[in-house]
């Protein structure tokens, strides 16, 4: 196998096998290329993952409504982690806001928006539905990110996953990244839970690597090195 085409979770269970004793050497040896989608690419599973392998990991985005490819990372330039590429030919991409307007400025976060020949006509005999998701022939995705300064798109989660935690949105794909980022974490998931007084707490799910010791307050205290107070839970609640 020399192309491997799959979502973030494969890529995690090839680095699990790999620290386990099922022989995976063969893909290592003949692995060339490899593409991401469906899902945003954790950024420490992507480093994981060409550190061990050898290979670099190539991001795309799309929906059914889009036919379903709408960016990716183009051939030939450098991988940027984390970012779902550029555009492909004949597509338009754009960040807006809850009411549809435009936002311009660098690494601000807005709805990713789709526009071009892949873009579906609509939900068949759904109008409403339609009239939700689309104006001018731009789709709405229901997808929040950021563009850099030279165009490149970054997803930043789900806009139905943001937790608002005490009137601040909290991303969890941000605060997973950092997990990611301890030696003894092996995978992590963030959601939001029902809070009496913050309206919804922060709760994170890990995974450890084998043999690995870590307990909640170490954890909790690594992130707070890395992300702003109002995102990480202070105590446990009274």
């Amino acid at each position: 196998m020399t192309f491997f085409a799959g979502v973030p979770t494969m890529y995690w269970a090839l680095l699990e096998q790999q620290a386990s004793d099922v022989d995976v050497s063969a893909i290592a040896r003949n692995l060339r290329r490899a593409m991401a989608g469906v899902a945003a690419l954790p950024v420490e599973i992507h480093r994981r993952f060409e550190e061990r392998f050898g290979v670099t990991i190539r991001e795309g985005y799309g929906l059914s409504e889009t036919s379903p490819l709408a960016t990716l990372t183009p051939v030939g330039e450098q991988v940027r982690p984390g970012s779902i590429g550029l555009p492909v030919w004949g597509v338009e991409a754009r960040l807006v806001t809850r009411g549809w307007e435009r936002g311009e400025g660098c690494d601000e976060v807005g709805e990713i928006t789709i526009r071009g020949h892949n873009v579906m006509k609509g939900y068949h005999n759904r109008p409403e539905a339609t009239a939700e998701v689309m104006r001018n022939g731009w789709f709405r995705t229901g997808d929040l990110a950021r563009r850099d300064k030279d165009g490149w798109f970054y997803i930043v989660d789900r806009t139905k996953d943001v937790i608002i935690r005490g009137g601040f949105n909290v991303y969890p794909r941000e605060i997973e990244e950092v997990l990611l980022t301890h030696p003894a974490v092996s995978m992590a998931a963030v959601i939001g839970v029902p809070h009496e007084s913050h309206g919804e707490e922060v709760k994170a799910c890990v995974v450890l690597n084998p043999g690995a010791d870590l307990t909640e307050d170490q954890l909790i205290a690594w992130c707070k090195q890395a992300m702003a107070i109002y995102k990480y839970r202070c105590s446990e609640p009274q």
